[in-house]
């Protein structure tokens, strides 16, 4: 756990939710976002993952995470320090209709480690936690966001990309069901092993690491927004019981879900 952390929505654009770590030794399990992610090293050196890459990255660089991206992010030896900014999909899809037009969807950014971006996203942060920033956060994250824009890329294709999605559906519309392979190889009108390779190569992850890290992204959003017991919450997204649904929870927040909780009743 770190020595000091917050994770706040800002005040000055409440699409996008802050995060700062400092002299952490947390750990995290490969997962995903449903917004896109930027963060940027302030101490010490890390072992990214994104996907199949695998990168030593240390202070100033700032990495790139699209929403659904598998990655993980941990300190190579002792503590590290580190700023995140979680930015909502369909806020950001926007803008870059804006730019560019296109389809009702966001486009994937390019996984990328920018080694110069430290004192750009310094004053953005910055103007972010200020309840009077909006115009100049605005005007910051767009300008931090332009190199990106200009290198965007489309997202991966597959050739069975219709059935995965379809199975894809059927996990996020039963996530708190126990689901066989064989059902989702059937919506998918699949074989089990074209199922898991396709899937994985789709989503980065298998459909049981899928659907695990969905239920966690969702008790992220109720544990913001409901008053709910954390036994419930559990056994609702089809948590064998509080305890199962903790491990797995700290795994890829380094917080449990009362911790989590608690920075957002104060927040």
């Amino acid at each position: 756990m770190s020595q000091e952390q917050f994770l706040q929505r800002s005040p000055a654009l409440p699409v996008i939710e802050l995060r700062q770590a400092d002299r952490s030794t947390a750990c995290y399990q490969a997962h995903t976002h449903d917004e896109f992610s930027f963060g940027v090293i302030d101490q010490g050196h890390t072992a990214y993952r994104n996907r199949q890459r695998l990168e030593r990255i240390g202070v100033g660089s700032m990495v790139t995470v699209n929403p659904g991206e598998v990655h993980a992010c941990n300190p190579a030896a002792g503590q590290w320090s580190y700023r995140m900014l979680f930015v909502d999909a369909n806020w950001l899809g926007a803008l870059q209709r804006d730019a560019f037009g296109g389809s009702a969807d966001y486009q994937c950014f390019p996984d990328i480690c920018n080694p110069a971006a430290s004192a750009e996203f310094d004053a953005l942060f910055a103007s972010l936690r200020r309840s009077d920033g909006a115009l100049e956060a605005e005007g910051r994250l767009v300008e931090m966001l332009q190199p990106l824009f200009a290198q965007q890329q489309e997202g991966p294709q597959t050739l069975h990309q219709r059935g995965l999605l379809r199975a894809r559906e059927l996990i996020m519309d039963r996530l708190g069901s126990n689901l066989q392979l064989d059902e989702l190889a059937e919506a998918a009108e699949l074989n089990r092993y074209q199922l898991i390779r396709g899937f994985k190569r789709l989503y980065g992850q298998a459909p049981h690491a899928y659907q695990l890290d969905a239920r966690i992204k969702l008790a992220r959003s109720r544990l913001r927004a409901e008053a709910v017991s954390l036994n419930h919450l559990a056994l609702d997204l089809g948590f064998a019981d509080q305890a199962h649904f903790q491990r797995h929870f700290k795994l890829r927040t380094a917080l449990t879900p009362g911790q989590y909780r608690a920075f957002h009743q104060t927040g």
